[in-house]
């Protein structure tokens, strides 16, 4: 502590608690990560099943609800993430009350990420085999017990990638987020310490983002490589 005191004094200063402190930083930043996970990932999920069920060749073929939801979330990954900001506030305002905060950063986070996942889950639903899919509908399989027990079961290890894929790009997001006020690691590494020239700050926070990033990764790998085993 003493070493962190003397060679990075501005990120010693702000302390583990209080309004900016690191504790406060880093629990925005999971907040965020988790709640646009969450909503985002359900959303997106629903999304690449229905493209996937909706397909020519999807066990309930429909062009016309499959190219709404394509246009969707083709439209979706297009914007970029700052314009999707400022684009849905006025929605953001509706839902949260405010257009500023952590809470408020859900909103866009979850309308960001969810095209993204949405297509992953659609490429990794679609690299399940057909004979396994075609096997299930021979012994009189419901499409509910497809997609429960075929989809998703087999496809659980390609899931298990494509949403740590996900979440490493949510965490990049957040960071974007909190740059513009959101708050969370973002904010801490941008304002408090690029635009106030404490370049500790900012490399601490940067590390701390990219420890987030590890974690994640690791813990995907694990999960991915366990259910591919099972």
């Amino acid at each position: 502590m003493g070493w962190i005191e003397e060679h990075m004094p501005n990120a010693y200063a702000l302390g583990w608690s209080g309004d900016y402190g690191w504790g406060v930083a880093i629990w925005q930043t999971f907040y965020m990560t988790l709640g646009a996970a969450i909503i985002g990932g359900i959303i997106g999920l629903l999304f690449g099943i229905g493209l996937v069920l909706t397909a020519d060749d999807g066990i309930a073929p429909n062009r016309t609800v499959f190219q709404i939801l394509d246009k969707i979330v083709s439209v979706g990954r297009a914007i970029p993430f700052i314009i999707m900001v400022v684009a849905f506030s006025p929605l953001t305002q509706l839902i949260v009350g405010t257009t500023i905060g952590t809470t408020a950063a859900l909103v866009p986070l979850s309308l960001g990420v969810f095209p993204f996942y949405a297509r992953q889950v659609q490429v990794a639903l679609l690299g399940v085999e057909s004979g396994k899919v075609e096997a299930a509908r021979s012994f009189g399989a419901t499409n509910w017990d497809i997609i429960s027990d075929v989809y998703l079961r087999e496809g659980r290890a390609e899931l298990i990638r494509v949403s740590t894929v996900t979440l490493i790009s949510l965490v990049g997001l957040t960071a974007m987020a909190g740059a513009i006020g959101a708050g969370g690691l973002g904010t801490t590494a941008i304002v408090t310490g690029y635009q106030r020239f404490q370049n500790d700050v900012m490399w601490t926070a940067t590390v701390i983002i990219l420890l987030f990033i590890v974690i994640i990764q690791f813990v995907g790998d694990l999960l991915a490589k366990h259910a591919r085993h099972n």
